[in-house]
């Protein structure tokens, strides 16, 4: 297995992963995200074909140290699930939001999602004691599958 970080050049890349993803990839919002140099897509291969990606938006906010690392959302391909592609893919974005100078990385999930939780915590994240997500869609939009 190796890791690689997509740019803007490897739209076709992405394409070829889709079915990693939630839903359908759309070409011009994949390309506006890898141009962004605050934007990460790691995609795992094995061999050629896609095994699993992580994505991560480096935030800035007045009152921070520098830039924080959201780990945006975790996908493993499930004949390729159980095999550490998961828990290496946060890790490689973890080694990236330090190379980048983040103060932190972080990510929300959901205590029914035991996979994501087991990861998380197999590559090293701490459980904070609560945490609560709030949810605004747009009306009239149909919102996107929510994965963490």
């Amino acid at each position: 297995m190796r890791i690689e970080r997509l740019g803007p050049d490897d739209i076709d890349r992405v394409a070829a992963a889709e079915a990693l993803f939630d839903d359908a990839i759309d070409a011009e919002t994949s390309r506006a995200f890898l141009a962004d140099d605050r934007h990460h897509l790691l995609v795992a291969f094995d061999g050629e074909a896609p095994a699993g990606f992580v994505t991560g938006v480096e935030l800035l906010h007045p009152d921070k140290p520098g830039p924080e690392m959201f780990l945006y959302e975790l996908g493993v391909g499930e004949s390729f699930r159980g095999r550490g592609i998961g828990r290496a893919l946060v890790g490689s974005l973890r080694e990236l939001a330090w190379e980048r100078g983040c103060y932190a990385m972080w990510v929300l999930t959901d205590d029914a999602n035991a996979a994501a939780t087991a990861t998380y915590q197999a590559a090293g994240g701490s459980r904070e004691p609560e945490s609560v997500m709030f949810v605004w869609d747009r009306p009239g939009t149909a919102p996107p599958r929510r994965s963490r």
